[in-house]
């Protein structure tokens, strides 16, 4: 159900996107969350990084929404005039935010190098705004009263046009803060279930009717590099009530899904690998080539949010070798040895017949056998590394819990 009176306007700012250059997927995706959680868009609005006409399109969005989404334009360039274009709007001076200046230096301090002046620039913000922290960039967003909606004025929240920056700032900030300005939001609590297996469109088959809009409790679906996160969204009168909303959902979903759900909050799949082997008292050790290390990469990853555990015990990365399922299995095999691990996970490199998409096959040799499972290319060139990798680890989490593997 629409929430009573309140639409939104999603603007996205850039030469690139007027010009052809770039496709504007923020506006989707972010039009499908505004939906999610009740509340229509009334219109998408691209413009050029030219100061008069982001102005004039922002004073038309303010006056026909009660929600103003912003992306692109926070960067430190003097094309990026976001910052600017509000504070005209508002009519008010920009102004340097301490914290947010602390923040930017900081982030360039964790990288053992100095910030460039115009860096500075990231730190101001319209008088009277507040700065939406960016934990994946430099940019932070900026949220601003414009004034009583449906009087002129809106809500307006700009976000960095980077998507994996934009899209992290609405789930930890932007969204809850959409859903605290609807009618008898009371409090507000989220449950996120990970799963991983399957592509967005089969799993949400899967699911009975769950993620649509308007439903209570809310259920939206995100996909970053392979990780499927179902969002639960619940309001109610108090924290024991959204949870009671929400147990019911969950059912639902692990009862759909099975072996596809890892785990849940900021669980990633390295971490439910290295809970299963830790459970079983199991170790591993890890040889890969077509993954470039992004296997042992990942464990060393979720070892170190697990000290002590000591259940990695090591990666070799090849650039050779590996062609089929039988030579896979041999180097798990031989990998397990050399380390003196319980288990070794093996990935090969990627070969192709004729005609076909090309395959890797992985390999998990323990106690229980040798399991071997051939994985298929697919998707963008950038993030099929980071799949099959994932793919590696999802098979040793289904082995030590005793779960069919996934092709």
């Amino acid at each position: 159900m629409a929430a009573a009176g309140l639409r939104a306007e999603v603007v996205a700012i850039g030469d690139e996107l007027v010009t052809g250059q770039r496709l504007d997927t923020n506006s989707q995706w972010i039009s499908r969350e505004l939906a999610l959680l009740g509340v229509p868009t009334g219109f998408h609005t691209t413009i050029g990084d030219g100061l008069d006409d982001g102005v004039a399109a922002l004073r038309a969005a303010c006056a026909r929404a009660g929600v103003v989404v912003v992306t692109g334009g926070l960067g430190p360039t003097a094309d990026d005039l976001t910052r600017d274009v509000l504070a005209a709007v508002a009519g008010v001076p920009l102004e340097i935010c301490p914290r947010a200046l602390a923040d930017v230096e900081a982030r360039f301090a964790s990288r053992g190098v100095a910030m460039p002046a115009s860096n500075r620039r990231q730190a101001e913000f319209p008088a009277g705004s507040r700065p939406i922290p960016n934990p994946e960039g430099t940019a932070p967003g900026i949220d601003l009263d414009r004034g009583p909606s449906g009087a002129g004025g809106a809500r307006v929240f700009a976000l960095p046009g980077v998507p994996a920056e934009m899209r992290r700032m609405w789930h930890d900030t932007v969204g809850p803060a959409i859903l605290a300005m609807l009618p008898g939001a009371g409090t507000i609590t989220f449950r996120r279930v990970k799963c991983f297996g399957v592509g967005e469109s089969a799993l949400e088959a899967m699911l009975p009717d769950l993620v649509r809009r308007g439903r209570d409790p809310l259920v939206g679906i995100t996909v970053h590099e392979a990780t499927i996160t179902l969002r639960i969204a619940a309001r109610g009168a108090g924290e024991e009530a959204c949870a009671a909303a929400i147990a019911p959902v969950e059912a639902t979903i692990r009862r759909c899904l099975g072996g596809l759900v890892f785990g849940v909050e900021d669980d990633e799949i390295e971490d439910a690998a290295l809970g299963s082997l830790a459970a079983a008292g199991a170790t591993v050790a890890s040889v890969e080539v077509a993954t470039e290390g992004r296997v042992a990469a990942l464990l060393a990853e979720g070892s170190a949010r697990r000290p002590g555990s000591g259940t990695f015990l090591g990666g070799v990365v090849l650039t050779d070798g590996g062609a089929g399922d039988e030579e896979v299995a041999a180097m798990a095999r031989r990998r397990r040895d050399e380390a003196g691990a319980t288990h070794g996970l093996a990935v090969g490199r990627a070969i192709a017949a004729a005609g076909e998409r090309p395959t890797v096959s992985m390999a998990l040799d323990g106690p229980e056998g040798t399991c071997v499972v051939r994985h298929r290319l697919v998707g963008a060139s950038d993030v099929r590394i980071v799949r099959v990798a994932k793919a590696a680890l999802d098979l040793v989490r289904r082995v030590l819990d005793g779960l069919p593997p996934q092709p």
